[in-house]
């Protein structure tokens, strides 16, 4: 299982990349219901659309936050937004093997609870590792995410050098 984070849903909706990933994901892409609040709520963007229709799908799945005291306790000691908190939360009670997240401050709780996780930037280049993305497509696909995430230039550098080592 694979729980997320709105941010990279979002990104991965707006980079041309949710579609694909999804077909080719092998396990199953849960979210909380904050995060579906955060993505589609009042939305009508081609980002939000498509990750509705994902959903209606039943190619991600919403759940409701089950245990509320890691929700709780992980909005107590970071600074996190509600979606962020219940999307760690998801994967501490379920599990996940992998949360997807591009927020800063949730990268860091991850990395303080053990959490494995990934970003879109991430997920860009195991879509190019596994042959799913061409070259080009792939190098498209990440100034996409360049445009609308907040990466750093050294997140982006690093990045395009390792989908260059790739060609």
């Amino acid at each position: 299982m694979i729980a997320f984070n709105a941010s990279t849903l979002i990104l991965l909706a707006k980079g041309g990349l949710l579609e694909l990933f999804l077909e080719n994901i092998g396990q199953a892409a849960f979210i909380p219901k904050e995060v579906e609040r955060e993505c589609c709520e009042g939305q009508q963007s081609l980002d939000a659309l498509l990750i509705r229709k994902a959903i209606d799908e039943k190619r991600i799945t919403v759940v409701a936050a089950r245990n509320r005291k890691w929700y709780g306790r992980i909005l107590r000691d970071f600074p996190l937004g509600k979606g962020e908190a219940e999307a760690i939360a998801l994967a501490v009670a379920e599990k996940a093997a992998l949360l997807g997240i591009d927020d800063r401050q949730g990268i860091n709780a991850c990395k303080l609870l053990g959490i494995p996780f990934t970003t879109a930037i991430g997920i860009l280049i195991r879509m190019r590792e596994k042959g799913l993305l061409g070259s080009g497509e792939a190098r498209s696909r990440l100034e996409a995410l360049a445009k609308y995430g907040r990466y750093s230039a050294v997140i982006l550098k690093e990045a395009r050098r390792r989908l260059e080592e790739m060609i």
